[in-house]
């Protein structure tokens, strides 16, 4: 624990003005990141008597080993650089939402020819238009199942697009009027996306006029007495206006707005956030953090409006923002809200009518989030420590094996072997430090010398890490890594527990690893898939645990999820390699440039054959790169043409990657 003192900086170094903060601990790593209209007043209430700080903050100043500051010109790039830096180093002791699940969202896909309505979760894309998010998948297929009655946009994956135009029929839903059927050209590329642009506007709030054109038309046809059009058009209004009961109206002057409320304790917070837009609750959802810093609501508040907006840009950020407390940059809060939007928006607390009344009924919310998050971690975490506790009794540990690390190997049939180590944290999956390897020292297959391999590379990492703070001195010729830069490093933290996916001789393997490295800190042990014994090295009989063991549950968590992330690497690299083709062997030629030969010539076969020359009128291709294609697919040249051993006819040279095997003999290991 160090002394604030002995890293403080001199009064006279520190300037007045605004800028961004940065706490690093012993090791370089950044763990704090703080905003100040003027940094100098910021930095010394960090630096009075440490009795007097409120405890979280001591806590990290103690932790801390020294402090850095950048100046900037004004509080909005002070608030713009915090965010940055707080994204990229992911500061221990800073408050960071975390959403407790994907929200999904209804999206457009308008970057496309042809336009697809699906849900989608995850990082927003360029070119697509989002709405929501929603609390669940299946209220927006409810909401576009209504809609496509009247905006028939495309919701087929391109898989089935592609099929439906090659053999000229549409998919059921162009069958049942809920599809143009693009694909099989009943309708324009132009006039598919003028249906998407409507769909995009209803779902923007722009419903009244839209309401009005079709009962006008309505009506028009009712005149007219074409009945069946009328009738047509009365349950497309039906359906419109069940589709917008399934939104209330909850602000009666159409307005678009996000309500931000938040609930909190000593410990945690709860931030609520309801999308409304056109007046209609478009959207909703929640964050639940840790208070590992001390911040008020106001501040709360602040860390989420960053989360929320960081990304966002244009219509994404709403003309108000309605909070339960405005933070203490407010000005230069709502300029970057504005820059971000491209036009004014109002930052402010409502204090009367609807709007007050919805920000109540959001701060319920977030009241039963977390009060609901409370209750499932009270119940998660004595099952967790009860858990962590019987391993620690079975294999005889100092104390719970609060990191617990996991090794597994897998390949086909002893091609493209890789490994993988997941990391479980207080006996929670802990996806960011998870890491994949490629076997590197031998070919072919065998277990045990990967394993040993594996367990050598990771703990010859964390010795390297160790290196750079004076804990540890190479070996003869062993390379230190470079300065670090504040950022979390991939092995900078070992495990208590080492678990691998084998009995016996994975064990010995992985223990052997470790005594060459001269770590002796670390426990081992596997886990057999027969009977699900745990082998500890050196032991002829293995450990077993009851079938009702929270510990035996634990271990089979972190070996499965080793297992399923080491499979999936193993597939992914088997699935490129399959795909692999002559052009992917060419240095310095892009997807971009291999997919315009590809459309040029046609096949790879008709650019075998083309002359330097015709290959040289690819936009995009030089005479240099144009030399280099023709040599890579000369070397790569099949030896005689490829034959449907099924029926026996020469096929054509489409593509030259081998096809998928039919079967896979033989488990992944």
């Amino acid at each position: 624990m160090a002394d604030p003192s002995s890293y403080r900086p001199q009064p006279g170094q520190i300037p007045d003005s605004p800028g961004v903060y940065r706490f690093r601990d012993e090791h370089r790593r950044v763990i704090y990141v703080g905003k100040a209209k003027s940094l100098r007043q910021r930095l010394a209430n960090y630096f009075q008597d440490v009795a007097g700080l409120h405890p979280r903050t001591a806590t990290m100043v103690t932790t801390a080993a020294s402090v850095e500051w950048t100046v900037v010109s004004t509080e909005v790039e002070a608030l713009q650089l915090e965010y940055s830096w707080i994204k990229e180093y992911d500061p221990r002791f800073n408050v960071k939402y975390r959403d407790d699940k994907s929200y999904p969202s209804l999206a457009v896909t308008m970057n496309e020819e042809f336009p697809r309505v699906q849900v989608m979760r995850g990082p927003k894309k360029k070119g697509v238009r989002y709405f929501g998010p929603y609390a669940h998948a299946w209220a927006i297929r409810e909401t576009v199942d209504l809609m496509l009655r009247v905006f028939p946009v495309r919701t087929c994956s391109a898989g089935v697009f592609k099929r439906s135009a090659q053999i000229g029929r549409p998919c059921l839903l162009g069958y049942i009027g809920k599809c143009s059927a693009p694909c099989v050209g009943r309708v324009s590329p132009e006039e598919h996306r003028e249906l998407a642009e409507d769909f995009c506007d209803f779902m923007a709030g722009r419903t009244g006029a839209y309401l009005s054109r079709l009962e006008k038309e309505m009506h028009g046809a009712a005149e007219e007495m074409e009945y069946e059009k009328a009738a047509r058009l009365r349950d497309d209004i039906g359906a419109l206006r069940r589709a917008m009961e399934k939104n209330a109206v909850v602000l009666a002057d159409a307005t678009d707005a996000d309500i931000v409320a938040v609930a909190e304790d000593e410990l945690e917070a709860a931030v609520q956030i309801f999308h409304v837009r056109g007046g209609r609750v478009r959207g909703q959802r929640g964050w639940v953090t840790d208070k590992v810093e001390a911040v008020d609501t106001a501040g709360l508040v602040e860390h989420a409006l960053q989360q929320l907006y960081g990304e966002e840009s244009g219509e994404s950020v709403p003309k108000e923002v309605l909070v339960p407390a405005l933070p203490e940059d407010t000005p230069a809060l709502s300029e970057w809200l504005a820059a971000r939007r491209g036009s004014q928006v109002s930052l402010r607390i409502p204090q009367r009518g609807d709007k007050k009344s919805l920000m109540e009924t959001v701060h319920r919310n977030a009241q039963q989030s977390l009060a609901l998050h409370k209750t499932k971690r009270a119940s998660d975490l004595t099952t967790r420590s009860r858990a962590l506790e019987e391993i620690a009794e079975a294999l005889e540990l100092d104390g719970a094996p609060l990191r617990i690390e996991c090794f597994d190997i897998s390949h086909l049939q002893g091609d493209d072997v890789v490994a993988s180590m997941v990391v479980f944290e207080d006996g929670l999956a802990r996806k960011s430090e998870y890491r994949r390897f490629q076997i590197r020292s031998f070919a072919g297959q065998d277990d045990v010398r990967s394993m040993h391999e594996v367990v050598s590379r990771r703990f010859r990492r964390y010795l390297q890490e160790k290196l750079k703070t004076g804990e540890w001195s190479p070996e003869d010729g062993e390379e230190a890594l470079p300065e670090d830069d504040g950022r979390p490093k991939r092995f900078a933290y070992p495990p208590q527990l080492v678990v691998v996916d084998g009995g016996q001789p994975q064990v010995a393997a992985a223990q052997r690893a470790l005594t060459e490295l001269g770590i002796d800190d670390v426990a081992v042990c596997g886990l057999a898939k027969r009977l699900e014994e745990v082998w500890l090295p050196g032991e002829d009989d293995p450990v077993v645990l009851p079938r009702t063991s929270e510990g035996l549950y634990l271990l089979q968590r972190v070996r499965d999820e080793a297992h399923r992330f080491a499979i999936q690497y193993q597939r992914n690299k088997r699935g490129k390699r399959l795909k692999a083709g002559p052009l992917d062997e060419v240095p310095g030629l892009g997807e971009t440039r291999k997919q315009a030969l590809i459309k040029h010539f046609g096949s790879v076969k008709k650019l075998r054959g083309a002359t330097i020359d015709q290959i040289c009128e690819v936009p995009g291709i030089g005479r240099k790169t144009a030399e280099t294609v023709a040599a890579a697919l000369a070397a790569a040249t099949p030896a005689g043409p490829a034959v449907n051993t099924a029926t026996g006819e020469i096929m054509e040279d489409e593509r030259t990657a081998p096809a998928e095997p039919s079967s896979e003999r033989g488990a992944e290991q």
